[in-house]
C-alpha cells in the first residue's frame, strides 16, 4: 500500500536584482532613520534617569533635614513623650531612606547625625547601665539582710527589680522582715517558731497566698533562741547571722545608715533606668512625682541632728543629673517635703542650688525665696530659730541665694522689724555677707503692665511645673478677684490654652470652687466666657483636643468623675455648648 506526502511547500518567487537594487536605498534610509530614534531615546533615557536621580537624591537629604529640624521643635516642647516622637520620626527617616536607596542604587548613603535628644537618652541609658554594677557591689558589700543572689541578678537583667518576688524582697528589706517563703526554703519549717506572722489574720486575712506571708523575729527571739539549742541545729548559726544582719539594719548605727543609702541610691537608678527603657508605657507623673522624690528624700533626710548633711545633698544631686528634661528634674525637687519638716528644707535648698544666677530669675525672687522665709520663719506666738540654725542651712546654698534669703528674712513680717533686721545682720555676719542692709529689697512701683505679666507668668509656671489642677485654678481665682475685667479673663484663657489638654480639662473642673467648698461668686461668669471661646470657630483646634481627650475618658470609663464635672460644668453656663459637646464626645443626649 503505498503512502502519499500531502504536505504543501510554498516558496516566494526569488526578487530579482533590479528589485533588489530599486529597494536598496529606501531601506537605507529607513535604517538610518531608526538608528538615529534609537540614539535620540538612549539620551532621553539617560537624562530621564539622571533627572530621577537627582529629584530622588533631594528628596532623600531633603526629607532627613526635615526631620532633624522637627526633631529639635519638638524636644523643645512641654511634652511628656519627646523621646518617643523623636524616635518615629527618626524611625521613619531611616525608612524613607531605604526606598529612596531601593529606588537608586540598593544602598544607602550615610545617615545623617542623630538628633540631640536621641543621643543624650542613649547616654544617660549607658551611664545608668554602667552605674547599676558599681552599686549593687557596694550593697553587697555592706552585708544587707537580701539575698545575696538576688541582688546580684540585677547587674544582668536590671529589670528583674520589679518582678513580684524582688519588689517583696525590697519592701521586707525596708521594714526589717522576711517573705516566708525564704525562711522555709533557707531554714525549713522548724524555724517558724522563731517567727511572727505579719499577714495571716483570722478575720481580716485568714487565707492568704503562700508567697505573701511576711514574717518578723519575734522580740524575745534570743531567749527563745537559747532555749531550742537543738533545733535546726544545722543552720542555727546562718539564722543568727540574719537576726544580726536585720537587727543591724533597723538600728541607726553606720553601717545601717550605709545599707539604706546604698539601697535608695540603685533603686533611685534603676526606677530611672526602667522609666527610660519603657517611656512608651510608663507614666512620668507616677515616675518624677511619686517614686523618686521619695527616694531622693529618704537618703537626704536622715533623721539626725544634722538631718541635712552637704555629702548626701551631693549625691542627691548627682542623681538627679541623670534626668535629662529640666521640667522632670524641677518635678522631683518640687515634690520634695510634702509633710513638711527638714523634707521641705531639703527641697528649697536643691532648688536654689540648681540656679547659677539666682538674683535675675523672678521665680526665684518673686516665689521660692519667699516661701523658704515663710518656711524657716514659723508664724507668731512660736519664735523663731536660732541663727546659728538657720546659718547652717544657708551654708548649703551659694553666697548669692544666701543674700537673697537673708534680704528676705530681715523683710519678714513674722518678726518685729527690729528683730528681723538683727536677726539678718547676724546672719550676714556669720556668712560674711557685705553690704547687706543696704541691700535690703525695696518695694519698687512697677507699671500696671509689668505687674500684670508678673501675675501672669506665675500662673504660667505653675502649668509648667505640672502644678496640682486646684493650685493653678487657685492662682487663676486669685489674680481675677484683684483685677476683674475683660483683657484678665482673656489673658487666663490664653494662659489655660497654652496647657496640655489634660491640665485645661482638670483646671476648668476645679476652677469654681474655693478652699472651704464653696462656689466663686466670678465663676459662672468666667467660665461662660471660656465656653463662649472653646465653641468658636476661632478656637476649633483647642476645641477638638479637648473632645478628643474626653472621649477617650468615656472610651476608658465612662463614669469618669472629670469628665462628668467638666460637661456638667458646661451646661451650668451653657446648655446648647454642652448637647454639642455630649454629642461630640459620644455620650447620651442631656435632659
Amino acid at each position: 500500500m503505498e503512502h502519499m506526502d500531502d504536505t504543501v511547500i510554498l516558496t516566494h518567487p526569488t526578487a530579482s536584482a533590479e528589485e533588489v537594487q530599486s529597494g536598496w536605498h529606501e531601506l537605507k534610509l529607513r535604517v538610518e532613520q531608526l538608528e538615529a530614534e534609537r540614539t535620540v531615546l538612549e539620551h532621553d533615557h539617560k537624562l530621564l534617569r539622571t533627572l530621577i536621580e537627582r529629584v530622588i537624591e533631594h528628596r532623600q537629604k531633603s526629607h532627613g533635614e526635615l526631620v532633624l529640624l522637627l526633631s529639635g521643635l519638638v524636644s523643645k516642647l512641654a511634652i511628656n513623650d519627646v523621646g518617643i516622637i523623636v524616635s518615629k520620626l527618626v524611625e521613619h527617616n531611616a525608612h524613607v531612606n531605604e526606598v529612596c536607596a531601593a529606588l537608586l542604587r540598593g544602598k544607602a548613603d550615610a545617615p545623617l547625625p542623630q538628633p540631640a535628644v536621641l543621643l543624650a537618652l542613649g547616654q544617660v541609658k549607658r551611664d545608668l547601665a554602667a552605674a547599676v554594677k558599681p552599686a549593687v557591689e557596694e550593697l553587697i558589700q555592706l552585708d544587707p539582710s537580701l539575698e545575696k543572689s538576688l541582688l546580684a541578678s540585677l547587674i544582668a537583667q536590671p529589670e528583674k527589680f520589679f518582678l513580684p518576688a524582688m519588689v517583696r524582697a525590697n519592701r521586707c528589706f525596708i521594714k526589717g522582715q522576711l517573705p516566708k517563703e525564704r525562711v522555709l526554703r533557707e531554714f525549713g519549717e522548724a524555724a517558724l517558731i522563731f517567727f511572727n506572722d505579719l499577714t495571716t489574720d483570722p478575720k481580716l486575712n485568714p487565707r492568704p497566698k503562700p508567697d505573701e506571708i511576711v514574717l518578723a523575729f519575734k522580740s524575745d527571739f534570743e531567749a527563745l533562741f537559747q532555749q531550742n539549742p537543738g533545733l535546726i541545729p544545722d543552720t542555727r548559726e546562718a539564722l543568727l547571722a540574719l537576726y544580726q544582719r536585720i537587727q543591724r539594719t533597723k538600728s541607726p548605727c553606720d553601717q545601717g545608715r550605709a545599707q539604706k543609702n546604698a539601697f535608695l541610691r540603685l533603686s533611685f537608678i534603676l526606677e530611672l533606668l526602667h522609666y527610660y527603657e519603657n517611656q512608651s508605657t510608663e507614666a512620668p507623673e507616677a515616675v518624677f512625682a511619686q517614686r523618686l522624690p521619695v527616694l531622693i528624700e529618704q537618703l537626704v533626710v536622715t533623721g539626725g541632728a544634722d538631718s541635712l548633711d552637704e555629702k548626701l545633698i551631693v549625691q542627691a544631686e548627682s542623681l538627679l543629673a541623670f534626668i535629662i528634661a529640666v521640667d522632670y528634674r524641677l518635678m522631683v525637687v518640687n515634690n520634695i517635703g510634702k509633710a513638711g519638716g527638714d523634707g521641705k528644707t531639703l527641697r528649697y535648698v536643691l532648688r536654689l542650688r540648681a540656679e547659677k544666677a539666682p538674683e535675675q530669675n523672678l521665680l526665684i525672687v518673686n516665689e521660692v525665696v519667699p516661701e523658704f522665709v515663710k518656711h524657716l520663719i514659723p508664724p507668731p506666738p512660736q519664735k523663731p530659730p536660732p541663727p546659728a540654725t538657720l546659718t547652717a542651712i544657708l551654708r548649703l546654698i551659694q553666697t548669692d541665694a544666701q543674700r537673697l534669703v537673708a534680704r528676705g528674712i530681715m523683710a519678714s513680717d513674722r518678726m518685729r522689724r527690729e528683730e528681723a533686721e538683727a536677726l539678718g545682720r547676724t546672719l550676714g555676719q556669720e556668712l560674711k555677707l557685705t553690704k547687706l542692709e543696704g541691700e535690703v529689697k525695696v518695694t519698687a512701683t512697677l507699671t500696671p503692665e509689668v505687674e500684670r505679666q508678673l501675675a501672669w507668668d506665675k500662673v504660667k509656671d505653675l502649668i509648667e511645673r505640672r502644678a496640682e489642677p486646684a493650685t493653678i485654678a487657685s492662682a487663676i481665682r486669685d489674680r481675677l478677684h484683684a483685677h476683674y475685667d475683660a483683657d484678665e479673663v482673656k489673658q487666663s484663657w490664653v494662659i489655660l490654652m497654652e496647657a496640655d489638654v489634660i491640665s485645661l480639662i482638670r483646671t476648668f473642673c476645679q476652677l469654681p470652687y474655693l478652699a472651704d467648698g464653696t462656689t466663686d461668686p466670678i465663676a459662672r461668669a468666667v467660665m461662660e466666657t471660656y465656653v463662649t471661646r472653646l465653641m468658636h470657630e476661632k478656637y476649633a483646634a483647642t476645641y477638638h483636643k479637648v473632645v478628643n481627650s474626653l472621649r477617650n475618658m468615656f472610651k476608658a470609663k465612662p463614669d469618669s468623675p472629670t469628665l462628668l464635672n467638666f460637661v456638667s460644668l458646661v451646661k451650668w453656663v451653657d446648655m446648647a455648648a454642652a448637647q454639642k459637646l455630649s454629642g461630640d464626645i459620644g455620650l447620651a443626649a442631656l435632659p
